[in-house]
């Protein structure tokens, strides 16, 4: 099997939009903790106050950007996701930093924290994957129970389903049902 694994700059919003497995139900997120032991998995501050103090808003931003992933396969970004992430990442400011060599690199501003700090951070990995040309090949699975995040490297760069095998087959099976049942 490929690996739809996303690459370094694009891997936090992949893990962050994975954080809710639609077809179980299951969400990493919103359990007890889970915002906390995201943040602590991707090295980015927490802040004071309570642990999951944000979680509501994590969850807003991992669902703009899985409307965003889906509309890397064709799909219309809906406005009101288009509208939470220009909201999210409008309190999650970025700064130009240049290192020894002069080389550039956008970075969430320092004493950024919690929610506004993975906000940043996923800002920070969209722009420098934008710049690469990889943002558009980080998509979400078109299956409707599914819609797990995956990084398309098919040469062409059209794949709609985080796999074939499992996805893929469901939706052609369904196509190929439907054209039966209308020829029959």
């Amino acid at each position: 099997m490929a690996d739809r694994t996303a690459p370094g700059q694009l891997l936090l919003v992949q893990q962050l939009v994975n954080t809710l497995d639609i077809a179980s139900g299951q969400d990493t997120l919103t359990a007890d903790g889970g915002l906390a032991a995201f943040l602590d998995g991707h090295g980015l501050p927490r802040g004071e106050g309570r642990a999951d103090a944000g979680t509501a808003e994590a969850c807003a931003l991992r669902e703009a950007l899985r409307a965003a992933c889906l509309a890397h396969t064709g799909a219309a970004l809906p406005d009101a996701a288009a509208g939470d992430l220009e909201r999210l990442f409008a309190r999650a400011p970025l700064v130009l930093t240049l290192d020894a060599d002069g080389g550039a690199a956008l970075r969430p501003v320092p004493g950024l924290t919690g929610t506004a700090a993975l906000t940043a951070a996923v800002a920070a990995g969209i722009a420098a994957a934008t710049a690469g040309g990889s943002w558009a090949r980080l998509k979400a699975c078109e299956a409707h129970d599914c819609r797990w995040a995956f990084y398309d490297r098919s040469p062409a760069g059209r794949s709609r389903w985080c796999t074939m095998a499992v996805c893929g087959s469901r939706a052609k099976m369904r196509s190929y049902r439907a054209r039966r049942a209308e020829s029959g």
